[in-house]
């Protein structure tokens, strides 16, 4: 059966992970009884992939290689049940990486993973050529200067760049070097995503460097969308948190899965707001149906340019 040509491509690192439901942290030399524990394909760009192959989008994986061991033939084994079109290349030169995360009750993550520079170079001689004719690339800042290739070649083609910056525009440099070949970018304020500094500063910031749509996602407190002089504060629902492992990436999917749509900002930063609210919800990330997360993006509080504004200070 032929595929359908992906829509969708993501770029970046390709790491088995294994998600750890715990009440919370222990004290340091304790322990704590996990809840539950589910299994996954790591980073961003392809929890994005599986999680738009849920919603029935064609998507398509350009990675990092894995080592020539069980996990490696896995995760590939796994990109290719949920759907996600692309080479995994196998090498017996480097070992596959593991990520182990643990989610606790307040909504919070700690995690423990594995980003070695021989593993990362394979990013390097990765195939391009699935960029061609997709309608979206993404890429996360954490790769580091190897997303550049990427992100030539997609601006090359045509094809619009999502980033994942982060909190990685409070560095002049990378702000000058990703966010000029991005066409959207999703950040934090800082680390902890609530700091100090107003989200729509963050946002003029990115939008000065040359990005046209940026997202402002601040945990619990939702998000700023602004596109141009458009301002739209989306206002997350009050839900009861158990696992916030993938929150971030779930929260792109969304954005992304209303911008192939075609959908208006409001709409796409409401739809991505409600499935990231969901998602901490329950343990793992099987994706709630796209019926279930528009009746919810359907009541959350939103508001608009000055009033979003004033409410972004």
């Amino acid at each position: 059966m032929k595929l359908t040509r992906p829509v969708y491509v993501g770029f970046g690192m390709l790491t088995p992970v294994t998600i750890m439901l715990v009440e919370q942290l222990p004290e340091h030399n304790t322990g704590a009884l996990v809840k539950d524990v589910s299994e996954f394909v790591f980073d961003d760009a392809a929890i994005i992939a599986c999680l738009l192959r849920q919603w029935k989008i064609p998507t398509a994986m350009i990675g990092t290689a894995v080592g020539d061991d069980p996990r490696g033939h896995l995760l590939a084994q796994q990109l290719n049940t949920w759907g996600v079109q692309g080479e995994v290349r196998i090498s017996r030169e480097i070992t596959t990486p593991w990520e182990v995360d643990v989610s606790d009750e307040t909504g919070a993550r700690t995690y423990f993973w594995e980003r070695s520079p021989q593993v990362l170079n394979t990013l390097d001689t990765a195939d391009l050529s699935l960029l061609e004719g997709a309608r979206l690339a993404y890429v996360d800042w954490y790769d580091g200067d190897h997303i550049l290739r990427a992100m030539d070649e997609a601006l090359r083609l045509g094809v619009p760049v999502f980033l994942n910056f982060e909190h990685g525009h409070a560095d002049p440099e990378l702000l000058k070097q990703y966010a000029s070949r991005a066409m959207i970018c999703q950040a934090v304020t800082d680390d902890a995503q609530l700091g100090k500094v107003p989200p729509l500063e963050v946002a003029e910031k990115l939008l000065k460097a040359g990005v046209q749509t940026v997202l402002i996602t601040m945990a619990a407190e939702g998000c700023l969308a602004v596109r141009g002089s458009e301002v739209v504060r989306v206002h997350a629902p009050s839900l009861y948190a158990v696992d916030g492992c993938g929150a971030g990436a779930t929260f792109s999917a969304g954005f992304i899965y209303g911008y192939l749509l075609g959908w208006d900002l409001e709409k796409s930063a409401r739809f991505a707001t409600a499935a990231a609210s969901l998602k901490v919800t329950r343990a793992g990330l099987k994706m709630f149906p796209v019926d279930e997360i528009n009746n919810l993006a359907a009541q959350l509080p939103v508001e608009h340019d000055e009033v979003a504004i004033q409410a972004s200070r």
